[in-house]
């Protein structure tokens, strides 16, 4: 598939926002409110420096996913990066995620980032559980029934890691 990733701009949270809003009511893969408001979404999904959020788009422009990345804590914790990241539905299957995930890898080792974090992979969320793993993280812990999904009650949530070299 022809996909091109690029800082997201302003004009592209109109695009993120539907599937963005749709993902959180779902309840299944993300601490967010299960109905933010527009207003709460965008000022948790569009990031500032030293963070990015950028988004995949076809070859007719279509945004398909977004990611969003920066330090995983302020001051010592700075060196340590995170992301996040959400494929339209639209879009599952076609490699979106795993497109996004390698470009934050390489964005973060490029910024100085001794490696990546991601502090809360629900555990029933098998294709994302998955799909990190594939891409060298671990699973370094998990938190007992920390996350409530909608479909399958009280589960786990993973910290995964993965060490830059």
């Amino acid at each position: 598939m022809d996909m091109q990733i690029r800082p997201a701009a302003d004009e592209d949270w109109p695009h993120i926002w539907p599937f963005f809003r749709t993902i959180c009511a779902e309840g299944e893969t993300y601490v967010y409110p299960y109905e933010p408001t527009e207003q709460e979404g965008r000022a948790m999904w569009m990031e500032r420096p030293p963070g990015l959020t950028v988004v995949a788009v076809d070859a007719d422009g279509t945004v398909l996913g977004s990611a969003k990345m920066g330090p995983n804590r302020p001051g010592p914790g700075a060196h340590v990066s995170t992301a996040s990241y959400m494929v339209d539905p639209a879009a599952a299957g076609r490699g979106v995620g795993r497109a996004l995930g390698e470009y934050t890898l390489k964005w973060a080792r490029e910024q100085g980032y001794r490696g990546m974090q991601f502090n809360a992979v629900v555990e029933s969320n098998a294709r994302a559980v998955h799909l990190w793993q594939s891409i060298g993280f671990q699973i370094i812990g998990t938190v007992p029934e920390a996350y409530k999904s909608r479909e399958h009650g009280y589960v786990g949530i993973h910290v995964m890691y993965q060490k830059f070299d």
